[in-house]
């Protein structure tokens, strides 16, 4: 019987992988949207059909957690893992809405210039390293590694702190640039949201670790 249980609970590790490995291409293809402008009607769409596969992944990953509870007879470690999951994969989807959001908003972003003089494209490398390390700590059970994803945080509050003054000096250069400064304004607030939910998801890693979870 716990043979058979330990196998699920890699299953899981498995889902999980895959499903913050659909997030982490949610993030880049709808950040190359913005990037690569002749390529953008065709990331446009592939982040759609990956906000739809991080949906399903979200539900498959709910039903086996459903069946761990329900099916087997886990102690209290185990219960904790899985309660941690069922918390992860909100967050993780999450993540695949704001990566759909941010192509929303890109449809209609056409000033390459602007973009290229702010700190978005580091900002979108730091959050798909804080959900890459977020999913990576709970597979590997690596206390240190979540607690690493929650202090790196900073770093893109930080980062989203720049782009703001980089687009209020931007537009009080060049008050024609308000609509495109607005909308980059947006793309960094949901790339900082993204970070935030990579930091709910380490911290339901500690959690299932330790049985202490800090609101």
């Amino acid at each position: 019987m716990r043979n058979h249980f330990d196998e699920q609970l890699e299953l899981l590790n498995s889902e999980l992988t895959e499903m913050g490995t659909l997030c982490e291409s949610a993030i880049n293809s709808a950040t190359e949207a913005l990037f690569e402008t002749e390529e953008a009607c065709e990331a446009i769409r592939k982040t759609q059909d990956l906000y739809e596969k991080i949906a399903r992944k979200e539900r498959d990953v709910e039903n086996l957690c459903m069946k761990l509870l329900l099916q087997q007879q886990p102690v209290a470690r185990d219960l904790r893992v899985i309660s941690s999951a069922l918390k992860m994969i909100y967050d993780m989807q999450r993540i695949g809405d704001q990566a759909w959001d941010i192509t929303e908003i890109i449809r209609f972003i056409k000033d390459e210039d602007v973009i290229n003089r702010i700190h978005i494209k580091k900002m979108t490398v730091a959050v798909t390293k804080m959900v890459t390390d977020s999913i990576a700590s709970f597979v590997a059970k690596d206390l240190r590694l979540a607690q690493a994803v929650i202090a790196y945080d900073d770093v893109v509050d930080d980062l989203f702190g720049k782009v703001r003054e980089e687009l209020v000096g931007i537009l009080t250069q060049y008050p024609n640039s308000g609509a495109v400064c607005v909308d980059l304004l947006m793309v960094s607030k949901y790339l900082e949201r993204i970070g935030d939910h990579a930091v709910n998801v380490a911290g339901w890693v500690v959690y299932s670790l330790t049985g202490f979870h800090e609101p």
